[in-house]
């Protein structure tokens, strides 16, 4: 179909196709050359206007979210033009990334990871507005980022962007082995293992803004290698650059080996803790959250529950990776340091713990 699309426009304007009307009037007009003015092209008739949100859209992980997107004529012709309607995800550059759907009249299709989850809004009869907003089902942590909405009216095309940003958190990641162990696509898998996915610069930056201060360069979506610093010193830089951004720019995606920085979104379940009178070993952990009706807690669950629900628990507990963690909330003697995170106990081989436990709602 969008071939077939793509095909008529062309033909339509290679000038190999019979004269048509849309609605559109192109006026030539010749002054009298006498004047000295030369010849005048212009366009009149009814202008196509699309707009969509100037301030970003926020959602999180498994929701349904609207990406609001209208069309208007200025000035409105009354007649009814059959346009086509076409959303498409972008890189940060702007550039296309993929396709999400397209659409004319009631017949639309979408496309890769967007099938069974993206469709066009309805609106009201009343609206004075055309509508093209997106809606977009059971969101993932990938659909983070600009959208593209595109109106096609014969040979108008008019699009505006909108930015969907998932509420989230960024961690970074080490595997059991130690640091520096993991390629691009490593890292990749290890997040994605952690109920994550690697995190954009954006999402970093974002990070850092609120407090992130990692030494440890780390893999980021784009494949560059980076680090967010708070508070200047020797090893992580110098004391001469002042806080920000470290990068390494971008890195060979199979031989290069970093740490990982990880994105995980706002939860729809809930994490809980679990404990026994002399504690669990890895195993009895996750039977014991099987049989609560839940599944041993990954990494990035733990670290959302504790940005967003506010989880403070000074009892280390088992995690999917082998990990045992806790999270602070309110710092307080004996449990770590003085700010607030998500302290890491290491990876035991041995040892009996409690355990975080995730269940979806």
């Amino acid at each position: 179909l969008l071939l077939l699309l793509e095909a008529t426009l062309l033909q339509l304007a290679s000038g190999s196709h019979h004269p048509f009307y849309n609605g559109f009037y192109y006026n030539h007009i010749m002054n009298d050359m006498d004047n000295g003015q030369d010849k005048v092209d212009y366009f009149s008739g009814p202008k196509l206007v699309v707009e969509t949100s100037k301030d970003p859209v926020y959602s999180y992980s498994g929701a349904n979210i609207t990406l609001p997107c209208h069309y208007r004529y200025e000035p409105d012709p009354g007649a009814k033009h059959k346009i086509r309607i076409k959303w498409s995800k972008l890189r940060d550059d702007y550039t296309k990334e993929q396709d999400v759907m397209v659409a004319i009249g009631k017949t639309s299709v979408a496309f890769g990871d967007f099938k069974g989850r993206a469709h066009l809004h309805q609106a009201s009869p009343r609206h004075h507005q055309h509508e093209a907003s997106l809606v977009i089902s059971d969101v993932r942590l990938k659909d983070d980022g600009k959208y593209r909405c595109e109106v096609i009216d014969g040979l108008e095309d008019e699009s505006d962007v909108v930015d969907l940003r998932l509420q989230g958190i960024v961690f970074p990641y080490q595997p059991p082995r130690g640091q520096y162990r993991l390629n691009f696509h490593e890292a990749e898998q290890v997040c994605q293992d952690q109920g994550a996915i690697l995190a954009t610069f954006h999402q970093l930056f974002q990070a850092w803004s609120e407090g992130l201060d990692w030494c440890n360069a780390g893999w980021l979506a784009d494949g560059t290698v980076q680090y967010p610093i708070r508070l200047p010193r020797k090893p992580c830089g110098g004391l001469h650059l002042a806080p920000g951004i470290r990068s390494y720019g971008p890195r060979h995606r199979h031989l290069h080996r970093f740490d990982a920085y990880c994105f995980s979104s706002m939860l729809k379940g809930e994490v809980f803790y679990l404990d026994h009178l002399t504690g669990m070993t890895l195993e009895e952990a996750k039977q014991s959250c099987q049989e609560a009706g839940a599944e041993i807690a990954r990494v990035g669950h733990l670290y959302s529950a504790w940005k967003f629900l506010g989880l403070d628990r000074c009892s280390a507990g088992w995690l999917a990776d082998g990990s045992v963690r806790y999270p602070i909330v309110k710092p307080r003697p004996n449990c770590g340091p003085a700010e607030p995170g998500v302290r890491t106990f290491g990876f035991p081989s041995k040892g009996r713990f409690g355990v975080f436990c995730y269940k979806e709602r």
